[in-house]
């Protein structure tokens, strides 16, 4: 006979949790998940779920952060190795900070754009985040931009990036992170999400894919 559910105490607990490392009934799963339980990313539930949940999902372009601006492909193929650095950095930092997720890190890169969006315009203005993590990861995306603009100093004919150019790349990301969450208080599906467009050993070598809006 099965055991009831930890969690509603009432329906029977058939399907394994790793985050609780026991047993819990399949409603529970699907309504706690990244609410009140830290899912791990590998968690089979948890991807099927993200899964159809992309599937399913229509965007509303009007409820994405910054809806009049829609980053087009080219732009992005162009950009990626600067894409790739800041995602670098991102994923660096949630590796190191666990109690990070796709709330904070929308919200980091949010306030990054529009900062450069700000000074695209020929004025400066920052105002960081208050929230201790936001505001390190904030700093942390500043901090992977300036090592971009120095590596790529390095390379030969490079002629420099444009403010412009920073700044469509944070609201591409921003908006991306925005599409690929799922709003959920613990959810890291958009961090996953870049995780996967690196080697595991630590993110040291990027993938070939190039990262596109859903």
């Amino acid at each position: 006979m099965s055991l009831s559910c930890p969690i509603c105490q009432k329906r029977k607990a058939k399907r394994f949790c790793p985050a609780k490392g026991e047993n819990i009934c399949s409603v529970c799963c699907g309504t706690e998940r990244e609410v009140t339980i830290e899912c791990p990313s590998d968690c089979a539930y948890l991807i099927a779920s993200r899964r159809n949940e992309q599937e399913r999902r229509a965007i509303d372009w009007s409820k994405v952060p910054f809806p009049e601006t829609k980053i087009p492909t080219s732009f992005v193929a162009a950009h990626q190795k600067l894409i790739l650095a800041i995602s670098y950095g991102i994923c660096a930092y949630a590796r190191d900070n666990r109690p990070l997720v796709d709330l904070d890190a929308v919200a980091s890169l949010q306030t990054l754009a529009e900062a450069y969006r700000t000074l695209s315009s020929g004025l400066y203005y920052e105002k960081p985040p208050d929230y201790l993590l936001q505001r390190e990861l904030y700093d942390r995306v500043k901090a992977s931009i300036e090592e971009f603009k120095k590596d790529q100093a390095r390379e030969p004919q490079f002629e420099g990036i444009r403010d412009s150019d920073i700044r469509d790349t944070l609201i591409f990301l921003t908006q991306l992170g925005s599409v690929r969450s799922n709003g959920r208080p613990k959810g890291r599906a958009f961090l996953d999400f870049l995780r996967s467009q690196f080697k595991p050993e630590e993110f040291s070598k990027p993938a070939s894919n190039l990262l596109v809006m859903p």
